[in-house]
């Protein structure tokens, strides 16, 4: 279960770091079961899992991590509509479907200014026709790549300073 984690660790992960994962196994646990049910749950809603690994891969470019954006980039080709949305794959690419854009847009300001949300961001995507469960799908997917670049960063830091 950790293996992802290490993978997006990178080069630095060595026995040390496999040693810390393995005293946090119950953590390593439940993040990848956040992975899971943000990603590809069984009930995707108006969010499919090209979406949601799209908007993973835009998440991952915009904080900079190259490593997280190649890893979502091979999950967002493994989905069986991502043709529809591969044009969308650089994060300042835009979308000519008032919904789909509303969606990347809310997206994208989560990821890099998630302090600024407010009621009239929700009131745009509702305008756009976003349903209330996938603003919440969307807000947990967010949140969800936000927390697990931090514990990558602070991974490759603890690696760095050995």
């Amino acid at each position: 279960m950790t293996e992802l984690i290490e993978t997006l660790v990178g080069d630095a992960s060595d026995d040390r770091l496999k040693q810390l994962l393995a005293r946090r196994a119950g953590l390593m646990a439940l993040t990848e079961a956040s992975r899971k049910a943000v990603l590809t749950p069984a009930e995707s809603g108006g969010l499919s899992h090209a979406l949601r690994a799209l908007i993973a891969v835009r998440a991952s470019e915009r904080l900079g991590d190259v490593r997280m954006k190649d890893h979502y980039y091979e999950h967002f080709t493994q989905c069986e509509d991502f043709y529809d949305l591969v044009g969308l794959v650089d994060a300042d690419a835009t979308s000519d479907d008032p919904w789909l854009q509303a969606v990347l847009d809310h997206a994208d300001m989560l990821t890099c200014r998630p302090r600024t949300a407010t009621k009239a961001d929700i009131d745009r995507l509702l305008a756009a026709g976003v349903s209330d469960a996938d603003i919440v799908r969307l807000a947990e997917l967010a949140a969800f790549l936000g927390y697990q670049a931090r514990l990558v960063a602070g991974l490759r830091l603890m690696e760095m300073s050995r």
